[in-house]
């Protein structure tokens, strides 16, 4: 059986992010885009990095332009667009697609681990998978959950570490 730490992926500044650097930790992945109705969520995210980073969480935002063309931008751009505009300070990878052919292999292990309500695919930007330190899926939450409505969750992961 795998786990998230035997994945790789790109950052935003084209450097390669091994997932095993993250062990021990509690992972929050999401897919996310910077124009999108859900787009402010990435305030609720940095607010759930800041309150637990310390503790161990570690968000990490997957830019995706596969919804509606909602993160067209370069890597460059979107970093820019989250800093400035939401003051992400978790670490952002660089843009994939989460779904059909060419999505990225996490995604894939992710959608096997935690299949959707109607269908294991990503139904839409910021869908959420938290991940414990074991490296598997604990749940995976909708686009529409709204980041604050996981800290129960998170605060049991991280008090089972």
């Amino acid at each position: 059986m795998s786990t998230i730490y035997d994945f790789t992926a790109e950052r935003m500044d084209g450097t390669s992010q091994a997932f095993a650097d993250y062990k021990g930790k509690i992972l929050l992945i999401v897919n996310t885009a910077s124009k999108c109705g859900f787009t402010p969520q990435f305030e609720g995210l940095e607010a759930l990095y800041q309150r637990y980073k310390e503790q161990g969480l570690v968000v990490i935002g997957f830019p995706c332009n596969q919804y509606g063309a909602q993160d067209p931008g370069t890597n460059e751009e979107i970093g820019t667009f989250c800093q400035k505009n939401y003051g992400v300070s978790f670490p952002m990878m660089a843009k994939i697609d989460v779904n059909g052919k060419d999505a990225h292999p996490i995604f894939d292990w992710l959608k096997d681990q935690k299949g959707g309500l109607l269908t294991d695919g990503i139904k839409w930007n910021f869908t959420k998978f938290l991940i414990g330190t074991d490296g598997q899926v604990i749940d995976r939450y909708a686009p529409t959950t709204k980041p604050d409505a996981l800290k129960v969750d998170i605060e049991q992961a991280l008090a089972a570490k």
